[in-house]
């Protein structure tokens, strides 16, 4: 079994394309439109073949994004090398987004930082 792909609410649905595209090396379908519902919603893909699919509609209710909360807390992706996960969280942290967390070594033996990416969710990048 694999999980096919997984999806995210946004109020920006362009900035949230743009923030995996640049950030994260996104390629993105050219989008849907529900005219109905006003549903919007791109698929984005990555090199390895994980996809992720950013969604919005109008009148989403607003959730708090705590730090250490239920539910799923954060998408991770994996750069390959520990230099490229020092490069991007630097560039992120110039950029503007907060870094929560390292670059460092886990407890566990990961290589990663954290950082709130787009919209307040979190992002981890480890090798």
């Amino acid at each position: 079994m694999k999980i096919e792909h997984v999806a995210i609410y946004v109020r920006d649905l362009e900035a949230a394309r743009d923030f995996f595209v640049k950030y994260l090396g996104a390629s993105s379908n050219s989008g849907y439109h529900n005219k109905t519902t006003d549903f919007r919603s791109y698929f984005l893909s990555f090199d390895d073949g994980a996809r992720l699919e950013i969604m919005t509609r109008p009148q989403l209710e607003s959730c708090e994004n705590a730090v250490a909360r239920t539910g799923y807390i954060h998408i991770a992706f994996s750069l390959g090398s520990k230099e490229k996960v020092d490069e991007l969280t630097a560039r992120l942290k110039a950029d503007g987004y907060e870094v929560l967390s390292g670059p460092r070594t886990t407890g566990d033996g990961y290589y990663e930082s954290c950082i709130v990416g787009i919209e307040g969710n979190q992002i981890e990048l480890t090798v």
